[in-house]
């Protein structure tokens, strides 16, 4: 009962908002209501494994479809990120959306979002995956889109929309040919049809598979972001701050994820070692990392530097997954839900105290001026950029010891990004946050009220904390494997983390300190790589003008040239035959009414 109340309450509360709560102001406390709710019951849920109980919804043919929630330490791990996030920025919007006119509209479209993320999170097959899946696309559109009466905030929500549906037409292709590998789409039973096939298909089974995996593959490189899908997840920060909180933290681009790690999994690590589909994942997650952190060197916003370092981050994942070390993607997904969360809320916070403004260099001297909100981005920067002792270095270890253990290459790759991150982000905390003040808003900036920093400073611990873990009753960091096999020493995967950190940092302290304008141009990197502009202005013009001409070509000649001009011309040559017989002759009418008694009476004779 607990895991369907987990599931259904969030769509309830989105239903009585809408059309109960909507005019009496209870909506938005309604929706944190349920959002703390579900938060206790993830918490009741942790750690619990139970064989999913299907529900029959449809057969068709040998295809039977059913809904099921499935509970083990992948799943109810992964609640415990979607509802402690979503809890936190239940509570943070009451303060930043107090005064927004739809803001029962905006409360519903977070508790249509929860719905969807926990149904994807517990489903126990992949139709109800791609269900929520599609669900989460509608609930991010509605959220995005928020501010509709903004033409930019429009134009990204339709961007998120469509980029996705691209991606996502290769997953149900994907999730197609599962099925008729292994006959089920079910979790818990499609291991068994996968080594059958495997046993019946061994000179073959290596390409069907990693085509199968590649095209589940896209869905991931749709929500989770990934080059050359990318292109959206910038454009989101249109929507309200606490959305892009949501959004990027855990949830929607955290689905990508958790989707190829439940695959992974399923399928065993022995299985998806010899799939060649593995390295091409690692690869495009890879290349992700590294360009999106060249791009966020280079911008002024500061939801779009985090939400390049979103980008980069969700590299790091996927290209651990393909080096088939699900555990460790997953580790940093979790690290990283924290202080992301924390990262894009402190920034709503500066938002909303600084009167609207998002040009870090605009702000300036916000340490004197928000010392809470200061000392808790701290805290989510710190984590971000690896510093030793908080959750994101642990994380970022796991990764980059199992691209040292599988791929030297990935490994550099990996190693440069690492150099990037802590320098894009102590430019803008150096830039936003020390100096003096360099507009009226952080002049008179102040600092934000409690339903704003209780948030925080919950994200602030977790931050540094959730890296840890129980071992023997003892508070202990959670190591790579590779360093704790060794047991003393250190190994070179930390020295070159620890490089990285300290060139990254210094570099960006040095260059930004005591700087009132960019020092650094690079016009390629400012412009994002001109890959918005190639698919705005090539790829999308010439897509349209394309599909016109050929429209064009089936209107004017198929169609109306041979269906509707030739068929429009048979039927004048058979109405000028009948519009001669109808004459208005009573002699001819009667002479050809008694030719018809004469033919059927012949007819019905002989």
């Amino acid at each position: 009962m607990t895991p369907w109340l987990l599931l259904f309450l969030p769509l309830a509360v989105a239903a009585i908002n809408q059309l109960v709560l909507n005019r009496t102001g209870f909506g938005p406390l309604a929706a944190v209501a349920s959002a703390a709710v579900t938060f206790i019951l993830s918490l009741m849920l942790l750690g619990q494994t139970a064989a999913p109980v299907p529900l029959d919804w449809a057969t068709i043919g040998n295809l039977h479809l059913q809904i099921g929630l499935k509970l083990d330490t992948l799943s109810t791990g992964m609640m415990i990120v979607v509802t402690g996030v979503g809890l936190l920025v239940h509570v943070f919007s009451l303060a930043y959306m107090k005064d927004d006119d739809a803001k029962a509209r905006y409360f519903t479209g977070l508790a249509l979002f929860m719905f969807s993320m926990t149904g994807i999170v517990l489903a126990s097959n992949l139709v109800m995956t791609f269900i929520f899946w599609e669900l989460v696309g509608l609930s991010s559109y509605l959220l995005i889109g928020h501010w509709y009466q903004k033409e930019s905030a429009a134009d990204a929500a339709k961007k998120a929309f469509i980029t996705n549906r691209v991606g996502d037409f290769g997953f149900m292709v994907g999730i197609l040919m599962l099925w008729g590998i292994t006959g089920t789409l079910a979790f818990d039973s499609m291991k068994p049809g996968l080594d059958a096939f495997i046993a019946a298909n061994p000179a073959i089974w290596i390409g069907v598979v990693s085509t199968a995996v590649l095209c589940l593959f896209c869905g991931a490189v749709g929500k989770s972001a990934q080059f050359p899908l990318h292109v959206w997840l910038p454009d989101a920060m249109e929507g309200p701050t606490p959305v892009s909180a949501l959004i990027h933290a855990a949830t929607m681009v955290a689905a990508g994820v958790y989707m190829l790690c439940r695959v992974q999994f399923t399928f065993g690590d022995r299985i998806f070692e010899q799939l060649p589909a593995g390295m091409v994942i690692a690869w495009v997650g890879g290349i992700t990392a590294l360009l999106a952190a060249l791009m966020a060197t280079q911008q002024d916003d500061i939801k779009r530097v985090l939400a390049y370092s979103t980008l980069s981050q969700l590299g790091y994942m996927v290209m651990a997954v393909g080096l088939v070390a699900g555990n460790a993607g997953m580790f940093h997904l979790f690290t990283h839900a924290w202080f992301k969360a924390l990262l894009f809320l402190g920034s709503g916070a500066v938002i909303y105290s600084c009167h609207h403004e998002q040009d870090i260099w605009k702000m300036g001297g916000l340490a004197k001026k928000m010392p809470i909100t200061t000392l808790t981005f701290a805290a989510g920067f710190a984590a971000l950029i690896a510093v030793p002792g908080t959750s994101g270095f642990f994380s970022k270890e796991f990764i980059l010891a199992a691209a040292h253990d599988k791929s030297p290459l990935l490994f550099w790759l990996a190693a440069l990004v690492a150099v990037l991150t802590p320098f894009y982000m102590t430019r803008l905390f150096v830039v936003a946050f020390l100096g003096k003040p360099r507009s009226h808003g952080s002049e008179h900036a102040h600092e934000v009220g409690p339903v704003m920093w209780v948030p925080l400073a919950c994200l602030g611990l977790l931050s540094i904390f959730s890296g840890y873990s129980f071992i023997s009753g003892k508070f202990a960091p959670a190591v790579p494997h590779h360093e704790a096999a060794a047991g003393h020493g250190v190994s070179p995967v930390l020295l070159v983390s620890l490089a990285a950190l300290a060139i990254g940092a210094t570099a960006g302290f040095l260059l930004y300190r005591g700087k009132d304008r960019d020092p650094v141009n690079i016009p390629l990197l400012r412009e994002k790589f001109r890959i918005d502009w190639f698919y705005d202005n090539i790829l999308i013009r010439y897509f349209q003008n394309a599909f016109a001409a050929i429209v064009h070509f089936f209107d004017e000649f198929l169609i109306n040239g041979l269906l509707v001009g030739g068929l429009s011309r048979g039927a004048a040559s058979l109405g000028n035959v009948f519009r001669r017989v109808q004459s208005g002759s009573l002699q001819g009418y009667a002479f050809f009414f008694g030719l018809g008694v004469v033919l059927v009476i012949y007819l019905t004779v002989f």
